[in-house]
């Protein structure tokens, strides 16, 4: 028996939900499509490159949503976004330059966040309040109070977050952290994080003319109005540190999230942040966050995790009876048999997603926890937000993970949960 898909019924049930009251779209077949008032509405925030990538994803895996709004204060964008919108999923897609508009629509279910970093935390808080499940890009946040924030709203408020660290959806990385969880390689004594090297432009920073279709003044939004430069704008805003925290930023809550996760870490972290060998481009130029780093993090127990761009990319866990290798394309470990097809790991098995924005859709609909929630992305990334503060002050820093405070120096506490926002914009607590 096949049974009808009313999202109007199941938003209203915030207890779990019984089948056959609600069912994901594979009960329905991979080519059956929910009538349009019966498909959750999503809403997308920021129509560059990811928003794109993300609304095709989408469509590819769930047959019940519907995206039916865009915001972005790029014309250009909003109209890509919107045209996409109505390509994949049929007419009615409206644009918004002001997301706080799309936000307060009765009419849609859950949010998509694919800003530059520095919207984050605003734009996810107020879908949060009002009412919306929200699936956010990684990081979670551009700053470390953002991050302690929006957990707590999400909890508060009983929505449903995924964050966009979609490396727990692929196959390589679970089977690498159920060979770790299940003892394997034996005592975990170090992880090396490998992220790519930083960028930095020859371009002088000097203001352009801003484009007629850019509201330049609402993109830049809570942080610094720097002088408008294309070449620091959509994509490459991401190694400005106004608007982005660099390559480090951009690649922690991947590949850290994934040490985290086989470690048992994603509501704790470390006891002790080091930042080491931090290169940064010249003066005066349009980048200005690292091209080279190195975090030492330790755990309690002796683990140490080195985040770097100079171990080589991916993840390697290192323990006193061997190793495992993953990335998004290897999984290599020193027993070959590990990496068998059909090998059991063990009794211990890992969350199993198979697809990030599948997990998410099914989150809202059955309101369980997704994969990825607001929590883990913000533990996974904090060794970053303290790499950059121990940076600044030339020193180590011991951190209290369980009340989130660093121990014994109030300037590095000081510093690292300061938002120096700008304009109207603040977190609203």
């Amino acid at each position: 028996m096949k049974v009808k898909l009313n999202r109007r019924t199941f938003l209203k049930t915030s207890s779990a939900i019984v089948a056959p009251t609600i069912v994901p779209a594979t009960v329905f077949g991979t080519d059956a499509k929910p009538a349009a008032n019966d498909r959750l509405a999503l809403g997308l925030i920021g129509a560059g490159g990811k928003g794109l990538d993300l609304m095709t994803d989408f469509k590819r895996t769930c047959n019940e949503v519907q995206f039916i709004a865009v915001a972005d204060p790029d014309e250009v964008h909003a109209n890509k976004g919107k045209a996409l919108a109505e390509k994949l999923f049929g007419e009615g897609c409206k644009i918004y330059r002001d997301f706080r508009a799309l936000c307060a629509r009765k009419d849609i279910d859950a949010v998509v966040v694919a800003t530059p970093d520095h919207w984050h935390a605003i734009t996810c808080l107020e879908a949060i309040r009002s009412g919306k499940d929200v699936y956010g890009e990684k990081p979670i946040t551009h700053r470390f109070h953002e991050g302690h924030v929006l957990c707590r709203e999400v909890a508060k408020h009983k929505r449903i977050f995924q964050v966009g660290s979609q490396q727990r959806s692929n196959t390589f990385f679970r089977k690498a952290v159920e060979v770790v969880m299940n003892g394997h390689i034996g005592k975990v004594k170090e992880v090396q994080v490998g992220l790519p090297t930083g960028e930095s432009s020859d371009e002088e920073n000097r203001g352009q003319a801003i484009p007629e279709h850019l509201d330049y003044d609402l993109w830049c939004g809570p942080r610094r109005k720097l002088p408008f430069h294309s070449g620091r704008l959509h994509f490459y805003w991401r190694w400005a540190m106004e608007y982005g925290g660099g390559t480090l930023m951009d690649w922690i809550g991947h590949h850290n999230d994934i040490a985290h996760w086989a470690l048992g870490l994603d509501k704790s972290g470390p006891v002790k942040v080091e930042a080491q060998h931090f290169r940064y481009p010249e003066n005066g130029k349009i980048f200005d966050s690292p091209i080279d780093y190195t975090v030492r993090s330790e755990y309690e127990g002796g683990l140490k995790i080195v985040i770097s761009n100079k171990v080589g990319r991916g993840v390697r866990f290192f323990g006193d009876d061997g190793w495992v290798y993953t990335d998004r394309r290897a999984f290599q470990t020193s027993n070959p048999e590990w990496t068998k097809e059909g090998f059991n790991p063990g009794p211990v098995r890992a969350y199993r997603s198979d697809d990030h924005r599948r997990n998410f859709i099914d989150g809202i609909l059955f309101r369980k926890e997704c994969i990825c929630p607001a929590e883990t992305g913000h533990r996974s990334i904090t060794p970053g937000h303290l790499a950059y503060v121990s940076d600044a002050l030339k020193r180590p820093l011991k951190w209290d993970a369980k009340n989130e405070n660093v121990v014994g120096d109030r300037e590095a506490d000081k510093l690292l949960k300061k938002l120096d926002y700008h304009g109207e914009w603040s977190l609203g607590v």
